[in-house]
């Protein structure tokens, strides 16, 4: 095994420094300089270029029961990144490789091998594989074609569609035979966006209110298909309106992320009478379909037929704002981090 010198001993890393209570704010973060250890055989150093900020995160950040465990106090949060190994001690990842990988949050990352996964930048840009070819692309591909099947002539509807899941979802729609798509975003230069841009048929401005009025005007037959990551009063006024036996895919629930009291929410009766199926996804018990989902993506890309959009902060120092942007609704397409 050849094995290459380890150039750099120290770096710096955004820490989570208290558990917020409600909305986090810059006091629930530092940035702070760390010893990087060793590599040890079978390891990798990467040096990251890019970072992803989701709002998943929000939920990690508390230390209560959930299908993952939550961030460590005094420790950098984990997250997507890209990178390059500037230092391999492992005959699969080369030096120079361009890799992803879920530690985040920090300017270099030693990881075993395994646990990097290497990148093909030839055709697509790097960031793509934190957008539309990583899990945000992922979920909203597998959410429409497994969790919540589009057949043929489906009207379907779906939440944030002017963020990393919603702008990828609503042409995925398009290209599996929807006959009619709809999207709510936050402002008018966001629906403006689903409707020129992301392959939408309507969009709804939340912001206006009367969500279940705005989505009547938009379905006034009813909705096949709901993709939903903002919970709250956008799934109770989609279940009002989707038809007999439609289907709902429950990926997110950002409307109570911050929540410190319960959140108001839907009815579950009418999901009953109207023989609905509800399914909740996790898109990390998927990651073995990312080959699949990958090798279908990119050609979309390629042709021009999948849009999208980044929104970027430049460096380390502003992983904890853009942070919050994503979960205040700042961001169009994904957010990331550019650390260099």
């Amino acid at each position: 095994m050849t094995t290459t010198a380890q150039p750099t001993t120290t770096t710096r890393e955004i820490r989570l420094a208290a558990r917020p209570v409600g909305t986090p704010g810059p006091e629930h973060f530092t940035l702070a300089t760390a010893e990087l250890p060793p590599l040890a055989e079978g390891q990798v150093l990467v040096r990251n270029t890019w970072m992803s900020v989701d709002p998943y995160m929000r939920g990690r950040m508390d230390d209560a029961p959930s299908y993952i465990p939550p961030f460590e106090l005094g420790a950098p949060p984990e997250g997507g990144a890209i990178g390059e190994v500037v230092a391999s001690r492992s005959p699969d990842v080369q030096v120079g490789a361009t890799v992803s990988h879920f530690l985040g949050w920090r300017e270099h990352a030693v990881l075993d091998a395994a646990h990097a996964t290497v990148v093909d930048t030839a055709d697509v840009p790097a960031t793509a594989y934190l957008g539309p070819l990583g899990t945000t692309g992922l979920t909203a591909y597998l959410a429409l074609t497994e969790i919540a099947p589009v057949r043929e002539g489906d009207t379907v509807y779906v939440s944030a569609a002017a963020g990393a899941v919603g702008s990828v979802a609503g042409q995925i729609a398009r290209r599996l035979g929807a006959g009619r798509v709809i999207g709510s975003a936050g402002g008018p230069a966001k629906t403006a966006l689903l409707l020129s841009e992301f392959g939408y048929d309507a969009a709804i401005d939340h912001r206006q209110g009367d969500l279940p009025g705005q989505l009547g005007k938009a379905a006034p037959e009813g909705l096949d298909v709901y993709l939903d990551s903002v919970g709250g009063d956008h799934l109770d006024a989609a279940l009002e309106a989707m038809r007999p036996r439609g289907r709902v895919a429950l990926v997110g629930a950002i409307s109570g992320y911050n929540a410190t009291a319960p959140v108001p929410g839907p009815d579950l009766y009418r999901a009953a009478t109207k023989e609905l199926t509800l399914r909740g996804m996790i898109v990390s018990h998927y990651l073995d379909r990312f080959p699949e989902f990958v090798g279908t993506a990119i050609p979309w890309i390629l042709d021009g037929s999948l849009r999208t959009r980044e929104t970027v902060y430049e460096g380390l120092e502003q992983a904890p704002e853009a942070f919050l942007g994503v979960l205040g609704g700042a961001n169009t397409g994904k957010m990331l981090v550019r650390l260099g």
